[in-house]
């Protein structure tokens, strides 16, 4: 028994924002990807998967006893399968920013939903809202609160465009260029945790001049990133990208790693790269924008490097 595959995800652009309304860009991304399976289950990796899953399903039993989940499982059938060995193969790195939980959560739903809403329907905005209101409620399990994005970009493998928390779309993205210039994945090499980060954001919404920074730069950085990307206005959004790199690194320290500040001052220094958060940072992934990517690999050889897209 082979569940479907569901992808990691990114998010471009919005992250922290999103939080506070402003815009967001999410993609799938198809280099990794999670499935329920129910061969091979003795692994040490699928006992340890099983035994979290076990775990997952009596969250949603509690839900469904205090009658405060937003949708019925099929809780029974997912019980029987936890027996009979059934786990999560997930090729996902944990931790990195790139929707582990949220490819996990959109499988579940997938096998276990009742009237559940299928990515063949004519997705409306309320059916959109809808889903990702659910995803909301099952992925906080994992991170405490979540937005329930990464689990609706896995389950649609749709680029998703936030235009604000009542207000999201399937977005068309330009098709790849055979340019010189990407989008790219830095790995830190170190395991980010969301939910710390996430407090370290909210308690810095407590300070005035922080909210002011992030409705007057931030997120006016942001919207302007996102709408150069799917507009395919490639010069400006590098203007806008290291824009939005400079704030980031001013305002979100605490989010990037002490032995990452110093070439991400220096993309902004030479123009030879932008760095900027993907997810809530504090490891995992940093997201990479370059207009020669040739250049950017080595002048970043000593670090692993992941092609996302191609301008």
């Amino acid at each position: 028994m082979k569940g479907p595959l569901f992808y990691a995800k990114i998010l471009l652009f919005g992250e922290y924002g999103i939080i506070k309304d402003s815009k967001g860009l999410a993609i799938p991304y198809n280099m990794y990807q999670g499935a329920l399976k129910n061969d091979d289950n003795s692994t040490l990796t699928a006992i340890d998967s099983n035994a979290n899953l076990r775990k997952y399903h009596s969250y949603l039993l509690e839900l469904s006893v205090l009658g405060t989940s937003l949708i019925s499982f099929d809780l029974k059938r997912f019980k029987d399968d936890l027996d009979t060995g059934m786990y999560f193969d997930s090729s996902i790195p944990q931790g990195y920013g790139v929707g582990s939980s949220g490819a996990l959560v959109a499988s579940i739903y997938d096998k276990y939903a009742f009237d559940k809403i299928t990515v063949l329907e004519n997705l409306t905005r309320d059916k959109l809202l809808g889903l990702k209101k659910v995803f909301g409620q099952m992925e906080s399990y994992f991170h405490g609160k979540s937005s329930g994005l990464d689990p609706l970009n896995s389950y649609l493998s749709l680029p998703i465009l936030i235009n604000s928390k009542d207000n999201i779309e399937p977005a068309g993205i330009p098709s790849q260029q055979q340019g010189k210039g990407a989008v790219f994945l830095l790995d830190s090499e170190i395991v980010g945790e969301t939910e710390p980060m996430v407090n370290i954001f909210m308690n810095k919404m407590k300070n005035e001049g922080f909210r002011n920074m992030l409705s007057k730069e931030f997120t006016v950085h942001t919207d302007a990133c996102i709408d150069d990307f799917l507009n395919g206005n490639v010069s400006s959004l590098f203007g806008n990208v290291k824009k939005l790199s400079k704030v980031v690194l001013a305002n979100f320290e605490p989010m990037i790693p002490k032995n990452f500040q110093k070439i991400w001052q220096r993309g902004i220094d030479t123009n030879d790269y932008y760095l900027k958060l993907c997810g809530s940072g504090g490891g995992g992934y940093i997201l990479g924008f370059t207009e020669n990517f040739d250049k950017t690999k080595i002048l970043l050889k000593e670090y692993k490097l992941e092609l996302v897209y191609r301008f």
